[in-house]
């Protein structure tokens, strides 16, 4: 079992003596006397559980403290405060927005050790939960399909060989996102990524930008520049948008992948080059070698090792979790009182055909972080319209949830708060029960 660590938050020299109380009950308590300590001890060790204990803090006390919770939402966070500062606005907001739960005091220290106790246990679900669904964080491929699962598998092939990649997908699919997971994973991963995007530069700097250039060479170069591909020596080059290269530079690239070293503009010399590349493109390359457009010849040293990118239509059931992700990734543009998305928002994403792939995701889901004014995302905040089932269905949603927190309620005040006894009733385990608890917000003056 793992141990039970909790960590106690003192501000304006609160007493917390009797927290000493709560290592009888199991708790192993390691204290922070201000929230510099505390900022350290969490970046330092795990906790599922923190107690605040913030002493007579004022309205500015209170913002600060606000901000801290915001910074370390990890743990599920308890409350013990004087009943003045309660009455703070700004610190019922920071309850309403950050707290599993809060006492006043003086505390029952029997009663706040079962709430830290139930927070523990709902921390431990939703972490256990978070783990089953997503995958390591230095992968590019957030999703259980059969497509994402299919590319991750090829991705971490490639990876370990160190041919030319050309990655092939829609705009917007990923295909940086991928080179970097292949860099990452490579013997190349602790040398230079650097990223080309061909079809963002001047035709008449892409020569220079690509292989460097000497002092003179042209008007405005007043001394050397080492060019693109020799920065990327020891690691990857990727070069995005492949088939917007002329043909010219389309030659200059041939003879470095056939003979790794390349030319500075205005150079003889000869400088030898180890990166490896990956390119990319979202037009049919073949097409383009028809069409005399695209050498014959580069498009078989770079399509070595081939990726497609699945559009986000072939990976439909993936969305809700990239949705999720992008929620925690881009946490610091929304606002305290947002906790992630509705229902209803959650199937409308499933039910969009998205033309942008993650692009748009990514844009959709920052833009409704910024703009919800409630406590879930919905499907006007994304942007997207919602079928008349999903409201219908919606509806029974909330009578379902209705009827369930009543069901609750209605065990736990005839089991006398009893949470053991109210499982029985229920006919479900006290875990479950717990869950559901945390789900509804009911927390208060329980025994187990």
């Amino acid at each position: 079992m793992e141990e039970r660590r909790l960590l106690c938050v003192r501000m304006k020299y609160s007493d917390c003596a009797w927290v000493e109380e709560l290592a009888a009950e199991g708790w192993k308590v390691q204290s922070a006397g201000d929230l510099i300590a505390a900022h350290r001890q969490l970046q330092e060790h795990r906790f599922l559980a923190g107690l605040l204990v913030p002493g007579r803090i004022d309205h500015d006390g209170c913002l600060e403290l606000d901000a801290f919770l915001r910074a370390h939402g990890g743990p599920e966070w308890v409350g013990a405060f004087e009943l003045a500062v309660v009455a703070l606005p700004a610190c019922r907001d920071l309850i309403v927005d950050h707290l599993f739960d809060h006492h006043t005091l003086p505390v029952n220290v029997t009663k706040i050790g079962s709430t830290l106790g139930h927070a523990h246990g709902h921390a431990t679900l939703r972490d256990a939960s978070r783990a089953a669904h997503i995958p390591p964080h230095d992968t590019a491929i957030i999703g259980t399909s059969p497509a994402a699962q299919e590319l991750l598998r090829q991705m971490l092939r490639v990876a370990k060989v160190d041919a030319p990649v050309l990655i092939s997908g829609q705009s917007g699919s990923g295909k940086e996102l991928t080179a970097q997971a292949i860099h990452r994973h490579s013997s190349r991963a602790n040398g230079p990524f650097v990223p080309v995007n061909c079809g963002a530069i001047q035709a008449t700097l892409i020569q220079s930008e690509l292989f460097g250039h000497e002092k003179g060479a042209f008007t405005g170069a007043s001394k050397e520049g080492r060019g693109l591909i020799e920065a990327a020596n020891g690691g990857t080059i990727f070069l995005d948008e492949i088939g917007d290269l002329s043909l010219e530079l389309q030659i200059n690239l041939l003879r470095f992948l056939q003979e790794k070293t390349i030319n500075r503009v205005g150079s003889t010399r000869t400088i030898r080059v180890d990166a490896r590349v990956i390119a990319a493109t979202h037009v049919d390359l073949e097409k383009a070698v028809a069409k005399g457009t695209f050498r014959e010849d580069l498009f078989y040293r770079l399509n070595v090792v081939p990726l497609q990118i699945p559009t986000l239509r072939e990976r439909r059931g993936d969305v809700g979790m990239l949705a999720e992700h992008f929620f925690r990734e881009f946490a610091a543009d929304r606002g305290p009182q947002l906790k992630g998305f509705s229902r209803r928002a959650l199937v409308a994403l499933g039910e969009h055909p998205w033309p942008g792939n993650v692009r748009e995701l990514i844009n959709r889901v920052r833009r409704a972080m910024v703009m919800a004014e409630g406590r879930l995302i919905g499907p006007g905040d994304l942007g997207l319209v919602e079928r008349e089932e999903s409201r219908a269905w919606d509806a029974l949603e909330e009578a379902r949830t209705r009827a369930e927190r009543g069901a609750i309620a209605v065990s736990l005040q005839q089991a006398g708060r009893n949470v053991t006894e109210a499982a029985r009733q229920l006919g479900v385990s006290r875990m479950t029960l717990y869950r559901l608890m945390a789900k509804h917000g009911i927390g208060h003056d329980l025994r187990s």
